[in-house]
């Protein structure tokens, strides 16, 4: 099997290198006779072989970059800082073009939504995902090592790798939708999680310099991470009301769970004595509200807290935090602004008293964790298709919501209430966005609206509701102005209007748009629509967002996310970029 994988890249390799088409065509032909030639099994050990190849060359690839980026920093001199970073050198770039004001304006408005999707075709098994993420560290640590430490490095290496080989790149079982979750999970756990903040305090510590370490923080939590996985039904039968509230629940849990334990990471480290570092009375207030819950939360600490108050204090957080997973309603956190509170508490007692490394270090990381990922994980966005919206209506309509409506009718129904029971639990930006596919009039966006109202009698119910209509194919891409306008006159949109500071979002659909009029007609057509977009919502006084529905490969609209950034229309970004990936 060697034999075979290394004739066939030596084929390859000729092939891609030769300029004579002629030869070019000889070199293909014998790669595809050999290819022909194979049996089933060996032509599966092949394929195996090939991905594993393409997934060592990228690990390859990701190290040497980050390695070059690595030696770019470590030659930054003074008054030229890190020129790889190109967050700070935008900030840098605005602040000596506008002035320190315009620049702390921007950084405060800025956001970033990558909004993850269940998409199958470019789905990892985490089987293989796991050797990769040991390879990489493996490598990583490599440089690091010499002698007999290095030879096991490598030795450890080739177990992973010949693991890899061996492993089906296709799980054995067909995941269900709440399995689904796991990916993000896994993305959150090993990624998410711990580089979201580091990129915060990276940008902060450019953009504060020496003060960064002792001071508050200039840089918001701009990152708002969104997920389609087990949100997005359109055309997707397996997803249903029960399924989103499923997965809703399954995040809450696993995230407020990662909450706690940093609680209690951080409580642990906080060992500071009341003499050196005494509580502020801010502090001491939090923990007679705490007392007041009931003993079962602060007398496991009464002792710790005549000693190390801080320290108490964190572990009580924790134990709350771990009463919010359990639901207890005595004890529990009714929202993540609440647990911000409760830090920020921490965070000033700990700097009033010139501890102020560990407060604007690890409880404003944590801090920074919360004000990100919230008590959902990721804000869940619904997506249906418009047709199914009409035909509850007309169900509706017919037979009135207590006679005998279809199947599909009560889904959508169910819809609407789980995103209620997501919001209840997951706090109100956990499930509030609601996409219309194939948006083709101002109707579309009433209906759901007015489903919403089919689903909660009493208006006080009403969860929030943000609709977003997604415009995919060119005729609905050349009327988006028409419909937004239409969009303006209805009442229930008026209302989100008024409570979100004019703010709307507008989503574009880049695979969709490509396969209907292929790539170039397609990008052309996307680009004058963002613009008349921009330049109605500007006209309105409508704070608009704008989100990219971008796929994969370029066939479906995707492509370098830097350069389709750069190509935009001007004032459809204005420091706001979200997109799916």
């Amino acid at each position: 099997m060697l034999g075979i994988f290394t004739k066939l890249l030596r084929i390859m390799n000729t092939a891609g290198n030769e300029r004579d088409e002629t030869v070019r065509a000889e070199e293909f032909s014998k790669a595809y006779d050999l290819i022909a030639s194979l049996p089933p099994l060996q032509l599966n050990l092949l394929v195996r072989a090939l991905s594993a190849y393409f997934h060592l060359a990228t690990i390859c690839e990701e190290d040497y970059l980050a390695e070059l980026i690595t030696k770019l920093e470590n030659k930054t001199t003074e008054g030229v800082k890190a020129p790889t970073n190109e967050l700070f050198s935008a900030y840098q770039h605005v602040y000596e073009a506008c002035g320190q004001e315009e620049a702390e304006r921007l950084l405060k408005r800025l956001e970033f939504h990558p909004v993850f999707t269940a998409h199958p075709t470019e789905a990892r098994r985490p089987s293989i995902e796991a050797k990769i993420t040991q390879l990489t560290q493996q490598l990583n640590e490599r440089t690091q090592l010499t002698g007999i430490d290095k030879a096991l490095s490598e030795q450890r290496m080739m177990e992973n790798i010949d693991a890899m080989l061996r492993t089906s790149p296709v799980g054995m079982v067909r995941p269900t939708t709440v399995k689904e979750a796991d990916t993000l999970i896994s993305l959150f756990d090993h990624t998410l999680f711990d580089v979201v903040p580091n990129v915060y305090q990276r940008l902060n510590n450019l953009i504060m310099g020496e003060d960064a370490a002792t001071n508050p923080p200039v840089t918001p939590a701009f990152i708002k991470p969104g997920s389609w996985i087990a949100s997005d039904r359109d055309g997707n039968p397996n997803v249903t009301a029960r399924v989103t509230c499923e997965v809703g629940e399954k995040l809450r849990v696993h995230v407020l769970g990662r909450f706690a334990t940093e609680c209690r990471r951080i409580g642990y480290l906080l060992t500071f004595e009341n003499l050196s570092t005494p509580p502020s009375l801010g502090l001491k207030r939090l923990w007679h509200r705490m007392e007041e819950m009931g003993e079962k939360l602060t007398t496991p600490m009464s002792e710790l807290v005549n000693h190390e108050f801080h320290r108490a204090v964190m572990y009580a957080i924790s134990s709350r935090l771990r009463a919010t997973i359990e639901r207890s309603a005595d004890y529990m956190y009714g929202s993540s602004e609440e647990l911000v509170s409760d830090l920020r508490v921490v965070q000033s007692s700990l700097a009033k008293f010139g501890a102020s490394r560990e407060a604007y270090g690890p409880v404003q990381r944590l801090i920074w964790q919360v004000e990100t990922f919230g008590f959902g994980m990721v804000e869940m966005e619904i997506r249906q298709h418009s047709l199914v919206h009409t035909r509850a209506l007309e169900d509706l309509h017919q037979n009135g919501p207590e006679g005998q409506l279809q199947p599909m009718t009560k889904e959508v129904l169910a819809t609407q209430r789980a995103m209620s029971f997501i919001q209840r639990r997951n706090g109100r930006d956990a499930a509030r966005r609601y996409i219309i596919s194939f948006t083709q009039s101002a109707r579309d966006v009433a209906a759901v609206y007015e489903l919403a109202h089919y689903a909660f009698p009493n208006a006080e119910e009403l969860p929030s509701i943000d609709v977003i209509p997604l415009f995919e194919q060119l005729d609905d891409l050349k009327n988006a102005v028409s419909v937004l306008d239409g969009m303006l006159e209805i009442p229930d949109v008026q209302a989100r209007l008024e409570a979100t500071g004019r703010r709307m979002e507008v989503m574009l659909g880049y695979s969709d748009s490509s396969k209907d009029a292929g790539p170039t007609s397609a990008t052309l057509a996307l680009h004058h629509a963002q613009a008349n977009i921009a330049a109605c919502a500007q006209e309105r006084q409508i704070d608009l967002v704008l989100f990219r529905g971008r796929g994969g490969a370029v066939g479906r609209g995707g492509g370098p996310a830097e350069s389709s950034v750069l190509a935009q229309s001007a004032g459809t970004v204005n420091g706001r970029l979200k997109l799916t990936e």
